[in-house]
């Protein structure tokens, strides 16, 4: 019986592709996995808005009126022609800002779960696989280590006590202070692939362990691959607006994070300018709901069970 086929009798009609000898990602049926993502509807929202978050990074010199660093206006303007959003109390642009903030939070997110999944994917992946040996041992120590400290204390003394401030430093420390816990999800998937038919040919060929891993299981893992990066996406994303919040970003940038930190040090709520705290707060919620969004498409991928008709 072919993958994705369930025979009844003399009858065959297209099954669900749960077929526990297909790997996982495989036997879609009729359909692609960008029709599989696509086909849902929260999914597409969430595309529909990461793109709009994307076109506006791009397009940043073009859809805002002035220099993100800029702040020799005149401050406290309220909202008009020439400042939409009106004026921060050092004299910044307020919409001029937030598009330009979109540029950090897109760079810090695509680059932060890079480094997070890939730092998942070696340590977890090599641990599956060599399951009960001296290798597993230790990177399990290591994974185990690594869930079990404060992650958000970790990263606060990482970059308070760094001489370098940047958005290199920051991706550098979202990337290996989150990979645990992705990793401890691939080494247990890895574990249920490893004894596969297809594995064991590929041993009796002779290909090396990193080849097999890499080569062989990899792919029938790439929905837990590709839901593991937009999860570290969206979590790199929060974690910069939060070290920003706290005073920890990049200071010769403008992120949306550092925005609501020069907000609450000059008391904006207190002196009324609601717009400065409320917007990067609404569009920093908004990317993390598109990514939210998205990975409900991703999950369809690995679970044949949550997809819609």
């Amino acid at each position: 019986m072919t993958a994705g086929v369930v025979q009844t009798g003399a009858d065959e009609r297209p099954g669900d592709g749960t077929d526990n000898q297909a790997p996982i990602g495989a036997g879609y049926t009729q359909q692609r996995w960008w029709q599989l993502i696509w086909g849902n509807g929260k999914a597409r929202v969430g595309i529909f808005l990461l793109l709009g978050f994307v076109l506006v990074a791009v397009l940043a010199p073009l859809i805002a009126p002035y220099e993100g660093t800029r702040s020799d206006f005149e401050a406290l303007l309220p909202p008009g022609g020439d400042h939409w959003l009106g004026t921060t109390t050092q004299g910044g642009d307020i919409f001029s800002q937030l598009v330009y903030g979109s540029r950090i939070s897109l760079v810090v997110g695509l680059f932060g779960g890079l480094v997070s999944t890939a730092i998942a994917l070696v340590i977890g992946m090599w641990s599956g696989y060599k399951e009960g040996t001296v290798v597993d041992d230790i990177l399990s120590f290591f994974t185990n280590v690594a869930i079990v400290v404060p992650v958000l204390p970790l990263m606060i003394v990482l970059i308070a006590y760094s001489e370098v401030r940047g958005i290199p430093l920051i991706v550098f420390v979202i990337g290996i202070t989150s990979w645990a816990g992705h990793a401890r999800a691939k080494r247990s998937q890895i574990i249920t692939l490893r004894n596969r038919d297809f594995v064991t040919a590929a041993k009796f060929a002779g290909e090396g362990s990193g080849r097999i891993i890499f080569r062989e299981i990899m792919p029938s893992m790439t929905s837990l691959v590709a839901a593991g990066f937009v999860g570290a996406s969206t979590g790199a994303i929060g974690a910069e607006a939060g070290l920003s919040f706290l005073g920890l970003g990049d200071p010769n940038t403008v992120s949306w994070g550092t925005m609501l930190y020069q907000a609450n040090e000059q008391g904006a709520v207190g002196q009324g300018l609601w717009l400065w705290v409320l917007a990067p707060g609404l569009v920093l919620a908004l990317l993390i709901t598109s990514l939210t969004f998205i990975n409900f498409g991703v999950d369809l991928l690995s679970n044949p069970h949550l997809r819609e008709d």
